[in-house]
């Protein structure tokens, strides 16, 4: 085993937490991803930061002198985890994910670039060949979905354009075309899987496996999620959470919050996190925090009841989501004698909060979406959301419990105890009568 580094010197301690935060807040890092300069400000790092993101993780950090990666390993899996984006800032759908992966398929060794024209050539009969996707440059669905899938692999440096126009064959796939220069190098810490997936016959093999180490594990927990609830991990992992944020707070720069409910990493810059709240990020962003605050005088005015949650663990949510991704397996061409299956678990028996927790209804979530449009004006919720409130209240929603903030429960949203943080939230938002919810980058 390699001796570890020189430990960081008090003067350098800021630079080095700020390399930190830079790693774990990026999926990429290049000369140009997210900016110019942070490359330059983490590779002196690199290999302090490989040392001690395996030992405190068992993160892989892959670096080389025009990209860094830091490959994580997973407990366990959320609905909000490896979420990617279009430019547009919407949320990849399926079809979006399975043209990327035939992208990303067709890029051989030995081809150093390609045209946009073979690449289809290429995506076109494998995607044909997949029951329920396919791909015709005719239906406009299909060109979107393929556009975006390039386009994200283009900010991400896995294609460089050097010749003509990714928009000109969107609007002619005859006469348009395009030329890429293919980086081999950043394809493949794109997509790096824990274990080869043509061997695996669930998605549970992708999960971390092995001896337990519930430091490591309450550690990832507190760098993956916004905030980690005791009722919703085991004992022992409760039990280590307050130390294991401790030393965070001394790797990271940031602050430990401690309540009775949880702990959580806390930055007040509002940086330290890939979906910034409240303020930045547009209609939805601002939406929810209006939500928020007008929940916040619901319950300060005593109109909500308290409902009790008999099973507020992760692992009745992380089996449900386990399922719904296994339905979508392939019943062909597993190879099931090198194959992983899901490990044996037990379910933990642990009690919801035991003073319950504040329950909104779906028509109380209706009235307060309602509400906040009869007082901006329809007007204010810019094209996207104008005539589409019941849209702008469900991505509202869908935002606040990536968050950990609201549960979606039948019938309405459970305020989870973090929510109450934001109680005062209008202080950050526009002052009411002069709200303008623009469309801004996240």
């Amino acid at each position: 085993m390699a001796d570890a580094p020189d430990p960081v010197e008090p003067a350098d301690l800021g630079d080095y937490q700020r390399a930190v935060r830079q790693v774990l807040t990026r999926d990429l890092i290049t000369a140009a991803r997210p900016r110019a300069g942070v490359l330059d400000q983490v590779l002196p790092w690199s290999d302090r930061l490989a040392h001690d993101f395996r030992e405190l993780f068992g993160y892989q950090l892959i670096a080389t002198t025009h990209m860094v990666r830091l490959v994580r390993r997973l407990d366990s899996f959320d609905a909000t985890q490896g979420q990617l984006f279009a430019k547009n800032r919407r949320p990849f759908d399926r079809r979006r994910l399975a043209y990327l992966c035939l992208v990303l398929a067709t890029f051989q060794r030995s081809r150093v670039e390609i045209s946009l024209a073979d690449l289809v050539r290429l995506v076109t009969p494998m995607a044909n060949g997949i029951e329920g996707l396919g791909f015709e440059p005719t239906v406009a669905a299909h060109k979107a979905a393929l556009v975006d899938a390039i386009d994200w692999l283009v900010d991400h440096g896995a294609l460089r354009l050097s010749d003509g126009s990714l928009e000109a064959w969107a609007r002619d796939d005859r006469t348009g075309d395009a030329l890429y220069d293919i980086d081999h190098e950043i394809c493949t810490v794109l997509f790096k899987p824990a274990r080869p997936v043509q061997h695996l016959t669930s998605a549970a093999g992708l999960l971390h496996a092995g001896v337990p180490d519930v430091m490591r594990e309450a550690r990832r927990l507190l760098v993956e999620h916004p905030v980690v609830y005791f009722s919703e991990v085991r004992p022992e992992l409760a039990e280590a959470l307050p130390l294991a944020a401790e030393e965070l707070a001394a790797f990271t720069g940031l602050s430990v919050e401690r309540r009775a409910e949880g702990v959580m990493l806390a930055d007040a810059s509002g940086r330290f996190t890939d979906r910034p709240f409240p303020g930045q990020g547009g209609a939805v962003n601002r939406a929810a925090g209006l939500l928020l605050a007008e929940i916040a005088g619901l319950v300060e005015e005593g109109d909500l009841e308290r409902r009790v949650v008999p099973d507020a663990s992760t692992a009745s949510v992380e089996e449900d989501l386990l399922a719904r991704i296994d339905a979508a397996l392939p019943e062909h061409g597993v190879v099931t004698g090198l194959a992983w299956t899901p490990p044996e678990t037990k379910a933990a028996d642990r009690p919801g909060e035991s003073e319950g927790l504040w329950f909104v209804p779906q028509d109380g979530l209706d009235g307060i979406i309602a509400g906040l449009y009869a007082e901006f004006g329809a007007a204010s919720f810019t094209g996207v959301w104008q005539a589409d409130p019941s849209g702008l209240l469900a991505a509202a929603v869908a935002f606040l419990c990536d968050l950990r903030l609201l549960r979606r429960v039948p019938g309405g949203v459970l305020v989870l105890p973090a929510a109450f943080r934001y109680r005062n939230i209008t202080l950050a938002l526009p002052e009411r009568g002069q709200l303008s919810l623009e469309e801004t980058p996240a």
